[in-house]
């Protein structure tokens, strides 16, 4: 042991012994200074926790400090660690006795947040010693946001107004006609270009439209988000704090909207849709009086103060999501399933059948009709798989696995092409692009592909 060493070996203990014997008073100590000592204790501990001080951490759980205290959303110092990859810290903390089984207010473990942020290696270890087994539950593309919205900051102006003047604010870019700023990613990925207000003051000091997307984290000190709108002949600024940067085309719609970083793909659903809505709902659809933006970017309010909209609570003040059903119909037998195709789809692309939702139309009742007017096909049981927000401009598409009654098919020549029966063998060959005559389904971000899936992994002997 070096000189240095032996100095910070003596100097951490002195520390430790000190931090304890502190503790120790606190519990003589009256309740009120003991319960403010204690949490800013416990408060150390997630700190130390997220940013990995290893040594800190074994101090803190030594003294009077609860290894499961919670914050006030329910986070314990093994989640901090979690949300940051922190091993070490974690192989700490499960040794001490923490409980991997904790849940905070959103009902997430630390194995939860660990597979959410993608740390692989600190989820595995999590994984090892949680007695609760993962969802089994499909996550798919443009449904990772990984925000805190923090809903209840909206109609707190006050709060909205001084996040946005904060340098540790982030906004995603988007151009006056909403086409997103993007930066290359890892691999082939791409990222939405994240920027400060320092870079953006000009652009904010015209009053573009703004939406107040979320949180990095439960805390309300944490880093805000928010979405901003430029004006025209703006996008030059972005530019030239991202060379590299570019604003992607949307429609048609270009392949690298479907190339985002999982949690850049979640947080660009949210932004753009937000952003469509205001853009496109900037009269009052009740009386036809303009509006103003209220509530981070959730809200429109009538500026005829005697507008029935301002009077009890109407879903037109809000921006409003559509809801549509997307289904794999599968044959009686199981053996085969039915995929159609529309005229705008690439050549020899096939698809699971679609259709938007009806007024006073329940799930199940708009699977069977969409099915029946596009393939004639008449369907029975049907079940829900998962769902995927789509912001073009703000669907909310309902998987499901749809078992069909009958077999003949009649088209819809207005709706669809074609419409055939495929084998278990030939859905293989699309997945593995193998097929003979070079058919082949919607690609990995797409919701169609996941039921497909889905039911080919149901099944046996391909």
């Amino acid at each position: 042991m070096t000189p240095q060493t032996h100095f910070l070996a003596r100097l951490f203990a002195h520390r430790t012994k000190l931090l304890q014997s502190v503790l120790r008073m606190s519990s003589t100590a009256s309740p009120e200074k003991s319960d403010n000592l204690t949490q800013q204790f416990s408060d150390r501990l997630f700190d130390c926790a997220a940013t990995g001080k290893v040594d800190e951490v074994k101090s803190l759980l030594g003294g009077a400090v609860s290894k499961d205290s919670k914050n006030e959303r329910g986070w314990t110092a093994l989640m901090f660690a979690a949300r940051n990859g922190q091993l070490p810290v974690i192989e700490v903390l499960v040794e001490k006795g923490c409980d991997v089984n904790i849940m905070n207010a959103s009902g997430q473990t630390a194995l939860d947040i660990a597979s959410f942020w993608n740390h692989t290696d600190s989820a595995a270890f999590l994984q090892k010693h949680s007695t609760h087994s993962p969802f089994d539950q499909a996550i798919n593309y443009y449904s990772q946001n990984p925000l805190y919205r923090a809903s209840e900051l909206r109609k707190n102006a006050e709060w909205l107004e001084a996040a946005v003047q904060k340098e540790n604010t982030k906004f995603v870019v988007f151009a006056s006609d909403l086409r997103p700023f993007f930066i290359k990613g890892e691999g082939n990925r791409f990222r939405l270009a994240v920027m400060n207000h320092t870079q953006l003051s000009s652009c904010l000091a015209k009053k573009p439209d703004v939406v107040f997307l979320g949180l990095e984290a439960w805390d309300p000190h944490s880093s805000a988000w928010f979405a901003l709108k430029l004006h025209d002949g703006e996008e030059d600024l972005c530019k030239e704090h991202n060379p590299n940067g570019y604003f992607a085309e949307l429609f048609p719609r270009s392949r690298d909207v479907m190339m985002l970083e999982d949690t850049h793909a979640g947080i660009f659903a949210e932004a753009h849709s937000v952003l469509q809505w205001l853009d496109r709902y900037r009269f009052c659809p009740t009386c036809g009086t303009s509006t103003q933006i209220a509530e981070g970017g959730y809200k429109r309010v009538c500026d005829d103060k005697e507008c029935r909209s301002l009077k009890g609570v109407h879903n037109t003040c809000y921006p409003r999501v559509d809801p549509s059903l997307i289904m794999l119909v599968v044959s009686p037998d199981n053996k085969r399933c039915l995929l159609g195709r529309q005229t705008r789809f690439p050549p020899k692309m096939y698809s699971c059948l679609a259709g938007f939702m009806e007024p006073g139309e329940c799930i199940e009742d708009t699977c069977r009709r969409e099915v029946q007017e596009e393939s004639g096909v008449k369907v029975g049981r049907v079940e829900y798989h998962s769902s995927q927000p789509w912001p073009f401009p703000a669907t909310l598409m309902l998987g499901c696995i749809a078992h069909a009654r009958t077999e003949e098919i009649q088209i819809d020549p207005e709706e669809l092409e074609d419409v055939r029966w495929f084998s278990r063998a030939e859905i293989a060959q699309m997945l593995a692009a193998r097929h003979p005559d070079g058919l082949f389904l919607p690609p990995p971000t797409a919701i169609a592909r996941q039921l497909v899936m889905s039911w080919v992994t149901r099944t046996a002997n391909l």
